[in-house]
């Protein structure tokens, strides 16, 4: 604006206007005064603020130094405490050693005094006791000449009399005991057995080793043979069954150890007989379809024990090894119908005790599963089901119970016994197994011998099936307390040297007769 001015100044004054110079000066003046008034303005309120942010800070500072010295003061404070503290501490240390002192100088006084006062009983015991021992020996020399006995004499007689009283009390003690032991503890094992078999219904089946395929004539037999016989032979390659074909009327017979493969050939043979189609690329087109359909079979079997069960998480290859028990059998048991047997005694015996149910089960259904493995055959079972078990990352007091149910291994679980038990009684359940008739008999020969060998027996007689032994022994030979001890020697000597299922009660009988003629 000035600039302008100016250069307007310029341009009159060349013009000679004089009027306009003079406005022009006056323009310049005036606008000298409105800067300078601006400036000033300008410069009083930079005054003004710069005060007040002085005074902010001013007073910021003062507050923060105040804060710090009240911190200052509070720790100060706190440190005058515990310094307090420590010295009323210090002190009450200091009162507290200063009554423990006189107290032990009290204790030294008195302890000092019980000292004599002990010497001197002492002292006085020790003549006490030699005039005791004066005395008694005296006693001694009189009672040795009174009674006509030495010492060690007298001593010997003594001991043998105690003996025999002590002898004598020991086995009604004894007696006492095993009675009361019996009364409690079998009596309560009997009932948890017992409710446990009466809480379970299982059917008793028998299977053999051969099965019989009926078919409606005589002339589909001649069918089966084939020309030269080349049929029956492609069956019995490709199943691995005998297949007997006699002069019984309507019946062919398929004789294998396998039940698998026995099913595996009496289902080809259905298909074939309902098909018609006869011939060796025929029959092995069907066994191998009833193979596939038996292996599926056994994983459905497996699966609806599992759910009957009500066990879940099993891996595919047990629930498959579950439905294969379904075609193998033990001593003539059905090792599937033992399995699920042996669980539910299992679920039922660990309730009673307080154990997991559901653990129970299973260790009780898969405790058989070595029996259905092809590998491994010279293991025992029981070590071929617990590798089994193992191997498909069931759990180490399963595994335990599947390996030691057979006292294979060492028990390290409540399971493996209960287990143990559960096996026990449904194998030895009446109608549960078939054994053989001559083992049978050789087994309570043998039993029937070994109780003849103890000293004492006249007599034998194994009954009810070989579960218990009545036992005779002569009257003149052996006493009552010998009877107990004779009856508690075959029991153990049975238990450690023969093999039978259940338990075997051993009753020893002691009569004495009196005769007489009246003539």
């Amino acid at each position: 604006m000035v600039v302008e001015l100016i250069i307007a100044g310029i341009a009159a004054f060349s013009l000679g206007s004089i009027s306009v110079y003079y406005y022009w000066k006056k323009a310049i003046v005036n606008k000298k005064v409105e800067i300078l008034n601006e400036a000033e303005k300008t410069a009083e309120t930079l005054k003004k603020d710069k005060i007040l942010e002085a005074k902010e800070k001013f007073l910021s500072m003062k507050a923060e130094h105040e804060k710090n010295i009240n911190e200052r003061n509070s720790r100060i404070a706190q440190a005058e405490n515990k310094f307090k503290q420590r010295e009323t501490l210090l002190f009450q240390k200091r009162e507290e050693l200063q009554k423990k002192q006189k107290e032990l100088e009290i204790s030294k006084n008195e302890t000092d005094r019980l000292r004599e006062n002990l010497n001197n009983q002492l002292e006085h015991v020790e003549k006490r006791a030699a005039d005791l021992d004066k005395s008694h020996k005296q006693q001694v020399d009189k009672l040795q000449q009174i009674a006509g006995l030495s010492v060690e004499e007298a001593k010997s007689q003594l001991i043998d009399s105690l003996k025999a009283e002590a002898r004598t009390e020991a086995m009604s003690y004894i007696n006492e005991i095993m009675e009361e032991a019996k009364m409690t503890a079998n009596k309560e094992a009997k009932r948890m057995v017992i409710q446990t078999i009466q809480r379970v219904a299982a059917e008793a089946a028998v299977e053999n080793s051969v099965t019989v395929f009926h078919i409606d004539n005589d002339e589909m037999k001649g069918r089966i043979i084939g020309r030269e016989g080349r049929n029956i032979r492609a069956l019995e390659a490709a199943t691995g069954v005998e297949i007997v074909v006699d002069d019984t009327p309507e019946a062919i017979v398929l004789s294998a150890f396998d039940p698998v493969r026995r099913e595996v050939a009496r289902l080809a043979l259905h298909k074939l007989v309902s098909d018609g189609r006869i011939h060796p690329a025929r029959i092995e087109e069907i066994v191998a379809k009833t193979k596939k359909q038996v292996e599926e079979e056994m994983i459905e079997a497996g699966k609806r024990t599992t759910i009957d069960l009500g066990i879940h998480g099993l891996h595919p290859e047990l629930i498959r090894i579950i439905g294969k028990m379904k075609y193998r059998s033990s001593y003539g048991q059905n090792l599937l119908q033992h399995s699920r047997e042996v669980a539910n005694l299992c679920s039922i015996m660990a309730s009673e005790l307080g154990i997991n149910p559901k653990a129970a089960k299973r260790a009780g259904l898969l405790h058989d599963i070595g029996k259905v493995s092809d590998e491994d055959p010279d293991l025992p079972h029981a070590i071929l089901g617990m590798k089994i078990a193992e191997r498909f990352k069931e759990k180490p007091d399963i595994c335990n119970a599947i390996g030691a149910h057979h006292d294979e291994i060492e028990m390290n679980t409540l399971l493996a016994p209960i287990v143990q038990i559960c096996d026990s009684i449904s194998g030895a359940r009446p109608g549960a197994r078939r054994e053989v008739v001559d083992a049978y008999i050789k087994r309570l020969k043998d039993l029937e011998n070994m109780a003849l060998s103890f000293p004492g027996v006249q007599k034998t007689f194994a009954i009810q099936a070989g579960r218990e032994l009545r036992v005779i022994v002569g009257s003149e030979k052996i006493s009552d307390a010998e009877a107990e001890t004779i009856s508690n020697e075959i029991a153990k000597r049975v238990q450690s040297e023969m093999t039978y299922p259940g338990q075997i009660k051993v009753t020893v009988i002691r009569e004495t007769r009196a005769v007489a003629y009246a003539k």
